[in-house]
């Protein structure tokens, strides 16, 4: 049986996997799967970025914490680590990329080689350098096949939202993608309340949450062309959470694409709390 569905022909579990860390439990979730396939994992945190208590769970000589935009020393550190595969996870926090972030004589190369700067430009471009170093950066859904969204009515129920409204949903949240605005949207009975910009879901839930929101749906999709290596779209309990306080009790997301953070757990709490969540192709 194969480790998991999203790892490359030829995959080497041999070969150390470097995981570069982010926030939230994502990097946690990642990190202990690819243990448990008894792959070889070392990691690269970020000061004020990646828990605690993942740093904690390596050996000194395993891991390495920098500055957010120190792009050479992580090179280095792959370089160090003799990584055969690196996996990003846990996003960073997106003001960072624009200001507040310590960028080294590499970063501030790039950076200035770019037309545009936002996060699918900024991380494509370190994703080309990790592998000019013959590094293969990994779908960012690797070992994570079991967190997936999957098809049909996950909280067991009856989906409460009409099927032509999820459909108009989903229309508009896939377009929303197309034009790299976001890859999120609320909508009710047809009508846009609120899309996904540079905020992120979460605020982009409170601010739906402002209007009446009986009937409102949720939809998270991903970019027509999207960069499996980066920015894989995660629906966990701290979005369910948010979900809950702008109360809006049905969410659609893509499955096969868009990660459940600690699922069995999300489910869990999606049921008590009312919310039904459905997985649409």
């Amino acid at each position: 049986m194969p480790l998991s569905a999203f790892l490359p022909a030829g995959y080497d579990a041999r070969r150390p996997l470097v995981l570069i860390a982010g926030q939230g439990v994502y990097p946690i979730l990642a990190a202990a799967a690819a243990r448990a396939a008894g792959v070889p994992v070392r990691l690269v945190a970020f000061e004020e970025e990646t828990r605690p208590e993942l740093v904690a769970s390596f050996a000194r000589e395993h891991h390495r914490v920098l500055k957010v935009g120190q792009l050479g020393k992580m090179l280095d550190s792959l370089r160090e680590f003799d990584a055969g595969y690196a996996l990003m996870a846990g996003q960073i926090t997106p003001r960072r990329l624009f200001k507040g972030l310590h960028p080294d004589f590499k970063a501030t190369r790039i950076l200035l080689s770019l037309k545009r700067r936002n996060a699918e430009t900024i991380f494509g471009a370190i994703a080309r350098e990790i592998e000019e170093l013959g590094v293969t950066l990994l779908d960012a859904r690797s070992f994570l096949d079991d967190q997936l969204a999957s098809a049909g009515c996950m909280t067991g129920r009856k989906f409460p939202i009409e099927p032509d409204y999820v459909d108009h949903g989903i229309q508009i949240a896939r377009e929303c993608a197309r034009l790299d605005i976001g890859q999120g949207c609320v909508v009710r009975k047809g009508t846009v309340l609120a899309v996904e910009a540079f905020e992120g879901t979460d605020e982009m839930l409170r601010r739906a949450g402002g209007f009446k929101t009986d009937e409102a749906l949720f939809v998270k999709t991903v970019k027509t062309r999207q960069d499996w290596r980066f920015d894989v779209p995660c629906f966990g309990l701290r979005t369910l959470e948010t979900m809950r306080e702008a109360r809006i009790a049905a969410a659609a997301l893509e499955a096969g694409k868009v990660i459940l953070l600690e699922k069995p757990a999300v489910l869990e709490q999606a049921r008590a709390w009312g919310i039904s969540l459905l997985g649409f192709a």
